[in-house]
């Protein structure tokens, strides 16, 4: 992988060679993108690639760089004709292990959609499975042409950004913090402890243990720098005993004990912040800041 400070020092055919195929056969993207270095961030290298695929292409360039894509688990894919990113994306989803009914199913949507829109069902697929790769297929597939064509574009880009994590080394400026709230006392929450895991597919592996301060927040970040990559969180409140040691009324058992937040960190450069709003009876989050 190489880092910012690297990839700003590469010529224009260095970087063409490296980065060419980070949009589907489009390497007229890289092209472009290189003439706005310094980038500085990964984030400002794909907004870069974003803005010339996307923002200042021209209409014809935009349906070429969507035609590009081959079919979810069409013919192209069944024989191995896809790119190497291609295949593994689809295979990461099951794609390569689809019943005859399923199989037939996809055909019958990539053969609607195409006739509808003149290019292929686009998704992000990698975090997905078939099942909601499915869903979204039988939606979309309804959506006015415009409409559809951007929804489109943007899926492009979130498959340009997960191809340039595997490739470039994020700057190490983002962190994860949280801050709990009592919304039965109106106070924050002090004294309640928490646990941080990495979460892949069935497995949890422990990152940290935490109790909030006097603010219901952390002393530190959870994760920050280096050791914040993109990927699958869990905090895990310890909503019960928190209730029980500051004596508020409770079922018994409790009906809220141990309560599980799973998030997704899309991108290490930035600051994630994931609060707990919680009473005996009821809790909320939200990506705050």
């Amino acid at each position: 992988m190489l880092s910012i400070a690297e990839i700003d020092a590469l010529d224009c055919g260095a970087f063409v060679a490296h980065f060419g195929g980070v949009f589907e056969h489009s390497p007229w993207v890289a092209e472009r993108a290189w003439a706005s270095r310094p980038f500085g961030s990964l984030t400002a290298l794909h907004d870069a690639m974003a803005q010339a695929a996307v923002r200042e292409a021209s209409e014809d360039e935009q349906l070429a760089l969507l035609r590009a894509h081959p079919d979810l688990a069409g013919r192209a894919a069944i024989a191995g004709e896809v790119t190497v990113e291609s295949k593994g994306e689809q295979a990461s989803a099951g794609l390569d292990r689809l019943t005859a009914e399923e199989m037939a199913r996809f055909t019958s949507l990539n053969d609607a959609y195409r006739t509808r829109f003149g290019f292929p069902f686009i998704m992000a697929v990698r975090h997905a499975d078939k099942f909601r790769i499915l869903d979204s297929f039988a939606r979309r597939v309804k959506n006015p042409p415009g409409a559809e064509k951007q929804t489109a574009l943007a899926e492009v880009a979130k498959i340009a950004w997960m191809r340039l994590l595997d490739m470039v080394v994020p700057n190490p400026t983002g962190r994860l913090t949280t801050h709990v709230l009592d919304t039965a006392t109106g106070r924050p929450a002090s004294g309640m402890r928490l646990f941080l895991h990495a979460v892949d597919g069935s497995e949890r592996r422990l990152l940290g243990e935490f109790v909030t301060n006097a603010d219901g927040r952390l002393d530190a970040p959870a994760l920050s720098g280096a050791e914040l990559k993109a990927g699958t969180y869990e905090l895990e409140f310890l909503a019960g005993a928190y209730f029980s040691a500051t004596c508020q009324p409770t079922a018994a058992p409790s009906f809220l004990d141990r309560i599980p937040l799973r998030f997704a960190i899309g991108n290490p450069e930035q600051h994630y912040h994931v609060p707990l709003l919680v009473s005996p009876w009821s809790y909320s989050t939200y990506r705050g800041s």
